[in-house]
């Protein structure tokens, strides 16, 4: 099972929250975060950096479905 993930740079504020809970699935560049790899293994540290991230920035998606940030 593979999941996708994605940060809205219009939302992503730079918080760098993501990156430090996750530096292997999240970095910050030019300010943004941005996801290391837009497919990753199922891993529940992607879900909890798109719960962390303060702009609700990061979306975590299994398929078609949104899993992240969880409500």
């Amino acid at each position: 099972m593979t999941w996708t993930t994605e940060v809205d740079q219009g939302r992503c504020m730079g918080s760098g929250m993501c990156a430090a809970l996750a530096p292997d699935l999240f970095r910050l560049e030019d300010a943004h975060a941005a996801p290391v790899h837009a497919r990753i293994p199922a891993d529940e540290r992607a879900l909890d950096a798109a719960d962390s991230c303060p702009a609700l920035a990061i979306v975590v998606r299994d398929g078609p479905h949104t899993i992240g940030p969880r409500p």
